[in-house]
């Protein structure tokens, strides 16, 4: 290699000396900008990952029979304060020191009578926008977080999510994860997803049961990413719900436990 930049060298010098001899009175050259040659590129400031997949989850919340759902895989993120994901919009106006503030707007999908035959003439529940907001404090890959959620229109809910999730790297390519989440919910949406009123009672064939706000149910699940390549990858998660309180002693839930998996085939650009 020295040998070759040896030989450019004196090559380079030559024909700069023979450039000067016939072009004394030309004005000197411009200096050399470095900078545009510059070989580091510039850190960019988004990503976007593109995909798809599916997941394998009951019918509804308390079923018992299964379905797989195609969803699309879409990740979009700018710097630490926008992300972009198939659950909705989330922005990030504070974070310092581990702590960080969030919003975000979202949907609740509802739910259809038609999805099983326990549902049947208890009505729809409307699919609707959501807001909410959450703070949660970061350690190495450990996160602790509190979050609220408000449905407007459709059930009108309000959930509460308190969790714990760790992520770490087993590899350059392989990372693992795992979480733990206890949700709380309002009347409105206890009423909505699990009660059943006297018109409702009439219809199914199911009894009466007024259900109230509580400790809904407790989730834990574990996920895995793994790098095919320098741009695809994919990423598998299993988990378990369990349906607690008001929500578990209802005539509409056929199963307490719940649980799901997922995976998913994304190229990251």
């Amino acid at each position: 290699m020295t040998s070759i930049f040896g030989a450019a060298l004196s090559v380079a010098c030559t024909v700069s000396i023979a450039a000067a001899a016939d072009a004394v009175e030309q004005a000197p050259e411009p200096q050399f900008d470095a900078t545009r040659f510059d070989a580091q590129p510039k850190e960019r400031s988004w990503t976007l990952i593109l995909g798809a997949g599916g997941i394998y989850e009951p019918t509804y919340e308390g079923g018992d029979d299964f379905e797989v759902t195609p969803v699309p895989f879409v990740v979009f993120t700018y710097g630490d304060w926008l992300a972009i994901d198939p659950r909705g919009v989330t922005v990030t106006p504070f974070e310092k020191n581990g702590f960080s503030v969030s919003g975000k707007v979202g949907y609740e999908t509802g739910r259809d009578e038609d999805d099983d035959d326990r549902l049947q003439g208890l009505g729809d529940i409307d699919f609707a926008a959501t807001v909410g907001a959450k703070v949660a404090y970061e350690w190495q890959g450990l996160e602790v977080y509190a979050a609220v959620d408000q449905t407007i229109d459709g059930s009108e809910s309000l959930l509460g999510t308190f969790g714990v999730e760790y992520t770490a790297p087993v590899t350059e390519r392989f990372f693992v994860g795992a979480e733990a989440k206890a949700t709380v919910a309002n009347d409105k949406h206890m009423k909505a997803y699990f009660g059943v009123n006297s018109q409702q009672a009439a219809a199914s064939g199911l009894s009466e049961y007024k259900a109230e706000a509580g400790l809904k149910r407790v989730d834990v699940s574990v996920n895995a990413t793994y790098a095919l390549t320098q741009n695809w990858l994919v990423r598998g998660e299993a988990g378990v719900g369990f349906l607690t309180g008001d929500a578990a002693d209802s005539p509409i839930v056929k199963e307490k436990t719940q649980p799901s998996a997922s995976l998913f085939v994304g190229y990251k650009f």
